[in-house]
């Protein structure tokens, strides 16, 4: 049989798929009216590109601000919190866990383990914490435990995910000094700690690590390449938008960015393979940049036999519910988080 080498002067299927989304994209899908005069207010202090490589320091001096205290996190005592330095990966520094009980429990408890957000490039193992996930884990008697991962673009691909690795390692190997049943953990995160959840869970997958109970992503960050109808629809609006996604994800990857190649730890939309997940809850707004990306991987978690449920909030911009709590879209999004982990919860397998 006779081969034929390619054409170099073909063009590049990716990029002709690329040019034919940007022409066939429509008008951007309007705001939730509520979220419209709240977004209003925010793009005067966070405006859409507004998290460039190069105001990096300015944007976590202000990030760092809004760390709650042990003292705000106890909710009076509510919580006993405690922070651990625990073995990072292999060579690399120790890492933080922020560990919050639930007090006054006396057998094991269900945990999430949560990874914060922050565009790969700011946020601490604190950011976020205050806003939902520890009214979910008081309302449902949960232990939260939190991890501190090394930041891009100082620390690039590997250095994240395995740092967030490496604490969920930690955590399943003492869940009996921690309290924790070790087959009830659950991992969640929004935005880039949406991203790194989901790639933690696929990592837990192939090194045969810690059985998941379930996946929480908020919001995930998951594709490098940065050319959905979404991304493009959504370019110069709402919190995260275009620019910005390319400044997170080329801090943490560099020229690789958008390039073949890049792997499914650092960009979860990349791995080929989805089956054998943990049931995953993956929610996102309609009139965000993610919104594509992410309705496409609870999409191929169903076509790889899997359980996902997937929520697209309609006029939602992207982190509404925390930027805007007040709003009744917002609370509908946290009453839907919270229905699906009490839900998969109560199952016994």
């Amino acid at each position: 049989m006779t081969t034929t080498a390619p054409d170099p002067t073909a063009p590049d299927p990716a990029a002709a798929l690329a040019a034919t989304a940007a022409t066939l994209v429509g008008p951007p899908p309007p705001f939730d009216p509520e979220l419209a005069a709240a977004l209003r207010i925010i793009n005067e202090v966070i405006p859409p590109g507004g998290f460039s490589l190069d105001a990096i320091d300015a944007v976590r001096q202000g990030a760092a601000l809004e760390n709650p205290s042990d003292e705000a996190l106890a909710r009076g005592g509510a919580f006993v919190i405690e922070e651990r330095a625990v073995p990072g990966p292999a060579g690399a520094p120790d890492i933080s866990l922020l560990i919050c009980r639930p007090a006054g429990t006396t057998t094991p408890t269900a945990a999430l383990y949560h990874i914060h957000g922050g565009g790969m490039i700011l946020g601490t193992n604190r950011t976020g914490l205050n806003e939902f996930l520890l009214d979910m884990a008081q309302e449902l008697t949960l232990t939260l435990v939190s991890v501190e991962y090394r930041l891009a673009p100082e620390t690039p691909h590997p250095g994240p995910v395995e740092d967030c690795y490496a604490g969920l390692m930690w955590t399943a190997e003492h869940a009996d000094e921690l309290g924790i049943d070790p087959e009830r953990i659950v991992v969640a995160g929004g935005s880039a700690g949406g991203g790194l959840a989901a790639a933690v869970a696929l990592m837990a997958r192939d090194r045969g690590g810690p059985a998941l109970y379930g996946q929480m992503l908020i919001c995930p960050m998951i594709d490098d390449r940065n050319d959905t109808p979404s991304s493009i629809q959504m370019a110069g609006l709402g919190v995260w938008d275009r620019a910005a996604n390319e400044s997170g994800w080329t801090a943490l990857l560099g020229d690789a960015r958008g390039t073949d190649g890049v792997s499914p730890y650092a960009a979860p939309a990349r791995a080929v393979d989805l089956s054998g997940l943990p049931p995953a809850f993956i929610d996102v707004g309609s009139a965000e940049t993610f919104r594509d990306e992410d309705v496409a991987y609870a999409t191929r978690i169903w076509q790889a036999g899997g359980r996902a449920e997937l929520h697209v909030w309609p006029g939602g911009f992207h982190g509404f519910d925390g930027l805007a709590p007040h709003t009744v879209i917002s609370q509908d999004a946290k009453v839907a988080r919270l229905a699906w982990l009490r839900r998969l919860l109560s199952q016994s397998g």
